[in-house]
């Protein structure tokens, strides 16, 4: 799952350092590694806690 989660974040990465660069904070991929590991993250939680939803739904 992290693998889908990574390529997910990399799809969105241009984007996201567009709005970075644009308000003028300037980082490099070493950067942006902690960000996207804390990303990764917030994906993970957030499908365990649907994951959780869905089954408790299911019941």
């Amino acid at each position: 799952m992290n693998m889908k989660f990574m390529q997910i974040a990399m799809n969105h990465l241009p984007e996201g350092k567009k709005f970075l660069d644009d308000k003028g904070i300037e980082l490099n991929m070493d950067d942006l590694q902690p960000m996207l590991e804390l990303l990764l993250n917030v994906m993970s939680e957030a499908y365990e806690l649907g994951l959780e939803e869905g089954k408790s739904e299911s019941k």
